[in-house]
């Protein structure tokens, strides 16, 4: 089994955006004119994992930065998820009996057809 991920996704703030790259780049989409002329958007990369979120919903680039967070965090944290062990369980009685005698009538069923073109 392959060894758990760092935990990206919990670190603060600040401690996250200093591993990332933050770039501003306009966003394309309905905004006209204000969302063509100005550089709201913003793109961040995630440099250890590769990562990338965006932000560019709103107008502002302090709001567009904070849902670029969430984004990745996110995204981290789907990355970060391992499910538990699975615990085998022992058949029952009553499955061990069916599997059997589903077997048995398959064989029966198989017996029958052989003396059917010899």
């Amino acid at each position: 089994m392959d060894p758990a991920p760092p935990a990206w996704h919990e670190l603060p703030d600040d401690a996250l955006l200093a591993q990332c790259d933050v770039q501003a780049h306009r966003a394309s989409g309905p905004g006209g004119q204000h969302r063509n002329k100005t550089e709201t958007a913003i793109r961040l990369v995630h440099l250890p994992s590769g990562v990338v979120a965006e932000g560019k919903d709103e107008r502002s680039r302090t709001q567009n930065l904070s849902s670029a967070l969430r984004r990745l965090r996110e995204k981290l944290e789907r990355r970060a998820y391992r499910p538990p062990p699975r615990k085998k369980t022992r058949p029952t009685k009553t499955s061990k009996r069916r599997r059997i005698e589903g077997k048995k009538r398959l064989g029966e069923k198989k017996a029958a057809r052989r003396g059917l073109y010899d």
